[in-house]
């Protein structure tokens, strides 16, 4: 497999800093359904919350101590990225209206937030991020 840098200007959260794998401009792909988001260090860059796109589903990726938590990025209570919100201890408060979303579990904790969100699986390889979305 070669390895290429990505252009900053390919999504809004992914760097050049960070690297995927040549696939004609697609997420890389694995057999069971892995993508690759980058290197973790990269990605996260001093910060603890981010957003990223993998097959057409936007998903906030959460770094609470040496753990991280993937979840549909968009409130189920209003369209604001989870991501741009604010992270206390393993809950994120929702930028538009303050509801909370435990990040380990996607269950909604506080109004007006009354649905949960759909969580995905995370895999760190050798320094490398990876999720499988749910479907």
């Amino acid at each position: 497999m070669k390895v290429i840098p990505i252009a900053s200007a390919c999504t809004r959260t992914l760097n050049a800093a960070q690297a995927v794998v040549e696939t004609g401009g697609a997420t890389p792909v694995t057999a069971d359904a892995w993508r690759l988001v980058g290197a973790v260090e990269a990605c996260f860059d001093g910060k603890d919350c981010m957003g990223v796109t993998i097959d057409s589903v936007k998903v906030g990726l959460f770094r609470i101590g040496g753990e991280i938590y993937a979840l549909d990025d968009i409130c189920t209570h209003g369209n604001a990225l989870l991501s741009d919100g604010f992270l206390d201890g393993h809950e994120i408060e929702c930028p538009l209206h303050a509801g909370l979303v435990d990040v380990r579990t996607g269950k909604g904790t506080a109004a007006p937030i009354t649905r949960d969100t759909r969580c995905h699986e995370v895999r760190i390889d050798d320094g490398n991020l990876y999720v499988r979305v749910s479907r």
